[in-house]
């Protein structure tokens, strides 16, 4: 049937999107066990710990472990990540709702409890990172206090690492905290020796984020658990980002550090306790991520000597073994192109998600086994799927399969970008027309997007849309060097590169140049709105809690962001000019296109108050806007029916300022100024 592109009709639905989908979180292997988190939106977003294996009882189903209405989630720099844990039969997970620790073990569901117990009292305190020191029978943790000051004047969270006794619920500070004045701003990744005698731990303080600089710390422990000598043994001199320090089961401390431009693997020389100056084995791709959330890992352990990974090159993550006997780094060929970056490893078992661009991401279970015939052998790897993000099935027919492309961008340099063309069996468009494109900024900035089927994209493909998914000059899997393209440059390398990525498609002729579209959230939504504004290129936009007022953000965020913008823009006030005259809000008077805004109203990360200083200023100027809220939403949506209603009402509103005719016109939106003579 011969239709305009974006008014074809697609099984690819917002309900279907939906529908028995969930957000797959993280992951734990203890034993024979497996666990990890499913997002459920179909129960208002709750958070559910999922188990398999011997849990409760012999079973080859998963089986939910915290029942309703339990959400385990963490809420530690806003983000949250690392909010349970699982050893020797023993689980403790951090609950939304209070804040509160709770713990449940093996032998208790097996005998028919499914309550689980209460660890800690709720009070000012926020928990992440878990980690269980079963010889003392305690909890090690990153604790954030949010406890107000005596005087009631306001001050940031107070980040440390605390001791929790598994029974009692009494807490400790370990490290950080009121009782250390010369402690830091931000802790990570607790780590516990196997023998227990030693805890290795990352930190880092204002202004530097995760990614850009961080200290790798190493104590003694005495027999009571406490620390004694403490050690930096790395984050001096050169600035380097740390990341995911892991013991060997035989006491050796391994970590991640971008020293040499790419996030590479590294061990520590345990006669000096310092930085080993080459890496394992050295390859120009990355097996770190940018610390938005705890609970990441991309390498553990099969044995003394042999180590599972995960690593990224040129946008394409692959599942990897370095023999430590003589560094070699082996990859396999699996049917996945894109990890969630939560990869567990004992040695049993290999545990991670993973998706491509016509699956879905997955939980999947390899055992040690598969791998060393595979590399014996040759065979094929056995996968066992433990559970798909969803469960839909949707045919070849509909999906569009994305190429990975590099363009041509400013200062003589390259970005890279997946295009996914328009694609609907059922449907062509007249001769001789070019599909519009929807232009799509990832958030953080600093992030990344993968190519794993995304029934989210293929919703605009499967109707007409071309996209570009871009990872512009700032996106992590490209090196230090990519990633520290946005110094003070937010706002202008990022916009550089999705118009450059889109002029690449017009001149090839692939998309219509007239009918540029560009969306984002978050952070991709500051930079929606910043190419809106202060580019006259693109014809309409979608802002997902998207930023407006770089000033009001500056002064007004959470302590872990709360100085990122001094490396994006520059240190605040003393660049004021510089936010004032980046930030869309005191520019709209150069805004003359339609855009639309979605906005969670508990967001604290973007104030709900931008979108709406946005909207109204928008409106005075006559221009076509519509406004989107949440009331039980924050920065991220994760209730089914609002997802649902995004979707609609974003396709409404494109439909409307392209002029093509839906046949389904039952979404309700309301557009100020719809009659407006559109330039």
């Amino acid at each position: 049937m011969i239709r305009d592109y974006g008014s074809w009709t697609s099984p690819i639905t917002p309900e279907l999107i939906v529908t028995d989908s969930v957000r797959l979180g993280d992951l734990c292997l203890d034993q024979d066990n497996a666990y990890w988190l499913e997002g459920r939106p179909n129960e208002g977003g709750r958070n559910v710990l999922v188990g398999l294996g011997r849990v409760p009882t012999m079973t080859s189903q998963p089986i939910d472990l915290t029942p309703s209405p339990f959400n385990v989630r963490s809420r530690v720099h806003e983000y949250g990540g690392g909010a349970f844990t699982v050893a020797d039969g023993q689980i403790v997970f951090s609950n939304d709702t209070d804040s509160c620790l709770y713990r449940q073990s093996v032998k208790d569901l097996q005998d028919g409890a499914t309550e689980p117990a209460q660890l800690t009292q709720p009070d000012q305190c926020r928990y992440a990172d878990l980690v269980i020191d079963t010889e003392r029978n305690r909890l090690i943790c990153v604790a954030e206090d949010h406890s107000p000051v005596e005087n009631g004047t306001s001050q940031e969270p107070v980040n440390k690492i605390v001791s929790i006794d598994l029974e009692t619920g009494q807490t400790i500070d370990l490290i950080g905290g009121c009782l250390f004045p010369a402690s830091d701003d931000f802790y990570a990744n607790p780590r516990l020796s196997p023998d227990g005698r030693q805890l290795a731990w990352v930190s880092w303080n204002h202004p530097d984020m995760p990614w850009d600089n961080t200290q790798l710390w190493l104590s003694e422990l005495d027999q009571n658990g406490q620390l004694t000598t403490t050690e930096r043994i790395a984050g001096e001199g050169t600035p380097s980002s740390i990341f995911q320090p892991e013991w060997s089961p035989d006491g050796n401390l391994y970590y991640v550090s971008d020293q040499n431009g790419w996030w590479n693997l590294y061990r520590l020389n345990p006669s000096e306790k310092r930085l080993s100056s080459e890496p394992i084995v050295e390859i120009e791709a990355e097996m770190g991520l940018p610390q938005w959330v705890f609970g990441m890992s991309t390498y553990g352990f099969l044995s003394t000597d042999q180590i599972c990974c995960t690593y990224t090159q040129d946008g394409i993550w692959y599942l990897a073994t370095i023999n430590l006997n003589q560094p070699k780094l082996e990859s396999y060929p699996l049917p996945f192109t894109d990890f969630g970056g939560t990869l567990k490893v004992n040695g049993h078992s290999t545990l991670l998600t993973a998706s491509s661009p016509d699956t879905f991401s997955a939980v999947v279970l390899i055992s040690a086994d598969q791998l060393d015939s595979h590399r014996a052998a040759g065979t094929d790897i056995s996968m066992n799927t433990l559970r798909f993000a969803n469960q839909v099935r949707v045919s070849d027919r509909y999906l569009s399969t994305p190429e990975t492309i590099e363009f041509p961008t400013e200062d003589e340099l390259t970005a890279h970008a997946f295009f996914y063309p328009p694609h609907n069996a059922d449907f062509s468009a007249p001769g001789g027309v070019k599909p519009p494109l929807i232009v799509i900024s990832h958030g953080g900035p600093t992030g990344a997007t993968g190519n794993g089927l995304s029934l989210h994209t293929q919703f605009w493909t499967s109707r007409g849309f071309a996209v570009l998914d871009v990872n512009y000059g700032g996106s992590t899997g490209y090196g230090r060097d990519y990633r520290h393209r946005l110094q003070g440059k937010w706002g202008i390398v990022d916009i550089d590169d999705c118009i450059n990525g889109a002029k690449y498609l017009i001149q090839r002729g692939w998309v219509a140049p007239d009918q540029i579209v560009i969306r984002g959230s978050s952070a991709g939504g500051y930079t929606t709105l910043s190419a809106l504004t202060f580019r006259d290129f693109f014809k309409v936009g979608a802002s997902y809690y998207g930023i407006g007022d770089l000033e009001a953000l500056a002064k007004d965020t959470h302590k872990f962001e709360s100085r990122y913008l001094d490396y994006l823009i520059g240190p605040y006030p003393e660049n004021r000019q510089t936010y004032l005259d980046r930030s869309p809000i005191h520019s709209v008077d150069q805004l003359n296109c339609p855009v639309i805004f979605f906005q969670g109203l508990e967001d604290k990360v973007v104030p709900p108050n931008q979108a709406q200083a946005m909207v109204e200023a928008l409106d005075k100027k006559g221009l076509m806007v519509a406004h989107v809220t949440f009331p039980q939403e924050g920065h991220g949506f994760r209730q089914a029916e609002n997802i649902k209603q995004t979707l609609q009402a974003e396709l409404h509103f494109y439909a409307q300022v392209m002029g093509f005719d839906l046949l389904d016109q039952s979404t309700m939106l309301e557009i100020r100024n719809a009659d407006s003579n559109l330039p």
